[in-house]
């Protein structure tokens, strides 16, 4: 769950008549920092239901190529193998398709600092972005092939070495409120890979057969590049599946899954 801000500035009346619009840059870096109050990726949570300070950076040319990093600290799940850290690479070619619609094609390479060995793994994507009406929409597949990040390595010590691979689909909508400054977004995902979910249960990523969802909203605030919002967010991964990963799919708080429902707040700012 990755948020990327986008804003402009308005030229006023007394902008000299004989000025002209700079000719847009060949290369462009964009980024945002946000804080939330957890982190959830494909409806499981990556903090132990804690806050997680998140940033990402990325460099864009007029091309279509761009490339650019993302990161987050990590709790729970025995601490991903030991690492408290995310950074992700990722890279991709976007290009104009249909009447204003959007093909992005790229890779992100999934990366835990100071963890196990065999915990990175590299994921392929393809997303198409549009619009229809007032409603923004995006649809996404992502694939890992087989590799040892993906694998039951850790369930017994005969599976050690085993690989897997994990589809993801996904949509994601969103629309403004008129006359005000919220944003309705709604996101619905299905993961389907190896039976395994979490470090040190049986995979060291959050794979196997499930839903997530969200539904929230975001409120831009007027005269600045922050942007708060709200979201609950909620997976169809029941305890009775989760059980056998227990204790490192539970919370240490109280013991509940990290796949439930949760109400998750956040306040970003892009740049």
């Amino acid at each position: 769950m990755k948020t990327r801000l986008a804003f402009a500035l308005l030229l006023g009346s007394a902008t000299p008549a004989l000025a002209q619009e700079e000719p847009p840059k060949p290369v462009t870096v964009s980024g945002s920092v946000a804080l939330v109050s957890d982190y959830r990726f494909r409806g499981v949570s990556q903090t132990d239901e804690e806050m997680a300070i998140q940033g990402g950076l990325t460099v864009s040319h007029e091309s279509g190529l761009y490339a650019g990093t993302w990161a987050s600290n990590l709790a729970g799940w025995g601490t991903f193998g030991g690492a408290n850290m995310e950074l992700d690479l990722y890279g991709g070619f976007k290009l104009p398709v249909g009447g204003g619609g959007t093909l992005d094609v790229g890779l992100t390479w999934y990366m835990y600092p100071g963890g196990f060995a065999n915990t990175d793994f590299a994921e392929p994507y393809v997303k198409l972005s549009g619009t229809i009406g007032p409603l923004t929409a995006l649809a996404g597949v992502a694939y890992a092939p087989k590799q040892e990040a993906l694998g039951n390595f850790s369930a017994t010590p005969q599976s050690n070495g085993q690989s897997e691979d994990n589809l993801y689909l996904w949509g994601d909508f969103a629309a403004g409120v008129k006359g005000t400054p919220v944003t309705l977004k709604a996101h619905i995902g299905r993961s389907e890979g190896n039976p395994g979910l979490g470090p040190n249960g049986t995979s060291l990523a959050p794979t196997g057969e499930y839903w997530d969802w969200l539904l929230g909203a975001d409120l831009a605030i007027a005269g600045t590049p922050l942007t708060l919002g709200v979201a609950y967010t909620d997976t169809d991964i029941s305890e009775a599946e989760s059980a056998y990963l227990l204790p490192n799919f539970s919370s240490t708080k109280d013991g509940s899954s990290i796949a439930g429902s949760q109400v998750v707040f956040s306040v970003s700012a892009a740049f």
